[in-house]
């Protein structure tokens, strides 16, 4: 498995992952087609520009044009100050392979090793066991559930806080 910069050439995989019901179930539906060339391109300028790291997964890198989904570390304004957050999406074909799980703890490895970003949040769905399981499994800890907003809807989380220079070996 390999990370990769987004471009605007994964608007398939951008389609296939935020338009699709089940896809987005925790995160209030799917979201129009319409959209998603302009927010593969925004997002293909915020990496290339280094302001977040927007990764695509590539399950094998002998075949780069797969990408099982993505990860994605961004930082953003809260009530409580500015946070460093990580979110990830794995396409069903590619789910149950630890991807997911491999592809979190890569970026946070060199998010330490770039020493960037400070703590790092992850707030899946409270119902949703995979991601709950990955931030088990990558070593955050767990710190509260708690109501985050997203797309103009406020959805129950589980709060999760990993420090990637004290808290990964």
């Amino acid at each position: 498995m390999r990370l990769r910069n987004v471009t605007p050439d994964d608007l398939d995989a951008y389609i296939r992952m935020r338009c699709d019901p089940v896809m987005m179930a925790d995160l209030g539906g799917p979201q129009p087609p319409e959209g998603m060339e302009a927010k593969v391109r925004r997002d293909a300028e915020q990496a290339a520009s280094d302001l977040a790291w927007i990764k695509m997964i590539v399950p094998d890198p002998a075949t780069p044009d797969v990408v099982a989904g993505t990860v994605t570390l961004w930082s953003h304004d809260t009530p409580d100050g500015p946070v460093s957050e990580i979110g990830w999406m794995v396409l069903p074909e590619h789910q149950g392979r630890s991807l997911g799980t491999r592809a979190v703890r890569t970026l946070l490895a060199q998010a330490r090793d770039a020493d960037r970003w400070g703590p790092i949040h992850a707030y899946p769905a409270t119902g949703n066991a995979a991601s709950n399981g990955i931030c088990r499994s990558a070593g955050f800890h767990f710190v509260s559930e708690t109501d985050v907003p997203f797309g103009g809807q406020i959805f129950r989380t589980n709060h999760w806080r990993i420090n990637p220079r004290t808290d990964l070996t």
